[in-house]
């Protein structure tokens, strides 16, 4: 069985690693910038992930190779975007009372794919969300991107809104959920090495 390793960066290094890595490795139209990373994450509970591995060129060489950015997403929130999320949300998702956790960006180099990567960070994701009183997570998607829904899929999430795009189907709006407890983490699988930076 694979060890991942993981690294958990604090708010301003991970700001940086994270403008990196969708530079240049993501097939994202808009990237983030280090700023626009530190102003949603700066006044709210998050965690930045990453997986690294070595190159199999040069095994003495280790990349990252998957990410993953979560935060609390909250009632009453400022950021119109956050505000529209949580009005999408809002018959389907209880906040009264509750934790909400947002899987906000992440992915997985293509030549990476398939490998783990993505189920070890989300179960690492999983045990910091529990062991920080959350009691949901919940995710935005396309249809159009089906390696990510089978991922999430597999990960026990489930489709909790569907909101289908007038024109293209592919850019219809997918949202799940995956509720939180030790069933989750006795679902786990992967052996994960983590390293706090």
């Amino acid at each position: 069985m694979n060890e991942y390793l993981i690294k958990q960066y604090g708010l301003q290094q991970g700001a940086l690693e994270i403008q990196y890595i969708e530079e240049y490795f993501l097939d994202f139209p808009r990237k983030k910038t280090a700023a626009e990373v530190i102003q949603r994450l700066d006044s709210r509970d998050h965690q930045i992930l990453m997986a690294e591995a070595p190159l199999p060129s040069d095994p003495g060489s280790i990349v990252p190779v998957s990410f993953k950015v979560a935060h609390e997403l909250r009632v009453g929130e400022s950021d119109p975007k956050l505000a529209d999320l949580v009005l999408q949300l809002d018959d389907v998702v209880r906040f009264d009372g509750r934790r909400v956790l947002y899987q906000w960006i992440g992915g997985t180099r293509s030549d990476w794919r398939g490998q783990g990567h993505f189920r070890a960070l989300t179960e690492e994701q999983e045990v910091w969300a529990i062991e920080n009183g959350f009691d949901e997570i919940v995710v935005k998607t396309k249809n159009q991107f089906y390696e990510m829904r089978s991922a999430l899929a597999q990960l026990q999430f489930d489709v909790i809104r569907f909101v289908p795009h007038p024109v293209e189907n592919g850019e219809s709006k997918v949202f799940l959920s995956k509720r939180l407890g030790q069933h989750v983490i006795d679902s786990h699988r992967s052996r994960r090495s983590v390293v706090r930076e």
